[in-house]
């Protein structure tokens, strides 16, 4: 791209799962791709662990091995450019250890969305401008422990959308009594009419709208219900992308149309892994990381696409070459998962990545 073509141009990136743990240098974590990041103006991520630092050997109770990073591990993310980062999640816990969490973030200049002293604090969007346009962020989890983790009206937590959950018997089960049911899940209505209250309010003030939302289960790359129907319903009240994260490994795609707009939205389902230094995540090395160029006279996004990145030995992430067989084989899983959401790609050998949309010229 030539100098001309970049200027007209501002460049958002978005990764998943973000975990430095016990790391002399935490910038280092990132020098496999730091040229990459280096070229975002703007950079997002989850901030999959408070930096509140422990002297407690389970630190989250219900989470054996469980570990909370220490507070200098935020030089890493310094080093990145991480411009904001969402921190609703299921490892944002207990709220004493989230607060030290944002203090960190606070001194450091990194804003944050997703947590918060109180329930509307939490709800808050993260903006920042860059290049004359401004980026909004808000976050929230489904995934979270019941006691004491939500922010409350006057109380410490996270933004949260509830799910139930629910079974029906599986259509073999009078011939095979034990056969597995049917899941059936679905957001709690009050919990999305706020946050798509949330999305209408940020909407007229921003050029780009991100909803991180920490859902689904982990280590399966199939959707839940309440999923789409959360997805569809950030996108339908104007969110340009929701970033998913929590399964720890790429989910599916889904391009949706706006009527109201000239652009889909993305609902990129998960991420996966960026990089996460809990030993726990070292066989989840897979993950996926969004571009999206926004033209700086329209103010809007104008060509989205994805490229896999995997972490080596030491857990650094780095782009995959979609022309070997690591960087296929992540391709063709999403591929495979985006198909019946509706989505396809076109290859990109240039940019080396998969093209989700795009309004530039070929």
């Amino acid at each position: 791209m030539s100098s001309a073509e970049h200027d007209s141009y501002v460049r958002f990136v978005g990764v998943g799962d973000v975990n430095l743990q016990h790391r002399a240098d935490p910038a280092e974590a990132f020098s496999r791709i730091a040229a990459e990041l280096a070229g975002a103006d703007v950079l997002y991520g989850n901030l999959e662990g408070p930096l509140a630092g422990t002297d407690d050997a389970r630190p989250i109770p219900h989470k054996r091995g469980w570990v909370h990073s220490d507070p200098r591990m935020v030089a890493g993310l310094e080093a990145a450019g991480f411009a904001f980062m969402s921190c609703a999640n299921n490892v944002t816990y207990p709220p004493s250890a989230a607060l030290r969490s944002l203090a960190v973030l606070d001194a450091h200049g990194i804003p944050h969305a997703g947590a918060g002293r109180t329930r509307a604090e939490a709800r808050q969007p993260a903006i920042v401008e860059r290049c004359d346009l401004r980026f909004g962020l808000l976050s929230y989890t489904s995934v979270f422990w019941p006691h004491g983790h939500a922010a409350g009206p006057d109380s410490p937590g996270v933004a949260t959308v509830g799910a139930t959950t629910s079974y029906e018997p599986g259509p073999r089960v009078l011939e095979m009594p034990g056969a597995a049911p049917i899941v059936r899940t679905a957001p709690d209505p009050d919990d999305l009419a706020a946050l798509i209250e949330d999305i209408e309010e940020l909407r007229p003030v921003v050029d780009l709208l991100v909803v991180a939302m920490h859902w689904g289960i982990s280590g399966s790359s199939a959707l839940a219900d309440y999923q789409r129907t959360v997805g569809h319903a950030a996108v339908d009240a104007g969110a340009d992308f929701v970033l998913g994260a929590h399964p720890h490994v790429p989910q599916g795609i889904e391009a949706r149309d706006r009527p109201d707009r000239p652009t889909p939205g993305v609902i990129c389902y998960s991420l996966g892994n960026f990089t996460f230094d809990w030993p726990a995540m070292g066989g989840r090395a897979d993950g996926l990381l969004v571009r999206c160029l926004l033209d700086r006279e329209q103010r809007a996004p104008v060509h989205v696409s994805y490229v896999p990145v995997g972490r080596n030995d030491a857990g650094q992430p780095g782009l995959l070459s979609l022309e070997t067989p690591p960087g296929q084989d992540v391709a063709q899983a999403v591929t495979a998962l985006s198909e019946p959401l509706g989505t396809s790609f076109r290859f990109d050998p240039a940019a080396n990545d998969m093209v989700i949309w795009s309004a530039l010229q070929q």
